[in-house]
């Protein structure tokens, strides 16, 4: 049985840093892209990070790059997103998913797994 497990989310003020951690299950985490999504209440889910089954490629949407940073650690079956200089505008339930066939796709359909989601909350 395949699980993704996010954490890390939280309340904060905007300008914090916080790091998500997705650990990973029943699966060959090293041979899956991982992407990190959002979804705002109201709002469709959109593409935040992916990173490659290496990890040697990296890919943000516009809103995110610069601030966000996706890693992950194969050995420990997690990937992670760090996010930095946070704004209100980056408030919602964040999600990890697992893509077996891809790295760097940006649509929600084409990942195979996902996790249950955490919720950041950043304050204005």
């Amino acid at each position: 049985q395949v699980q993704l497990v996010e954490s890390g989310g939280g309340l904060v003020q905007a300008g914090a840093s916080l790091r998500l951690s997705c650990v990973a299950s029943g699966l060959i985490f090293s041979t899956y892209a991982v992407g990190w999504f959002r979804q705002a209440p109201g709002k469709e889910r959109e593409f935040v990070a992916s990173i490659s089954w290496r990890g040697g490629s990296t890919g943000y949407a516009d809103s995110v790059k610069g601030r966000f940073t996706a890693s992950r650690d194969n050995a420990k079956n997690t990937a992670y997103l760090q996010m930095a200089s946070l704004k209100h505008e980056d408030t919602a339930v964040y999600y990890c998913a697992a893509d077996r066939l891809g790295s760097g796709r940006i649509e929600p359909h084409n990942y195979d797994y996902w996790g249950q989601g955490t919720q950041v909350t950043v304050s204005s």
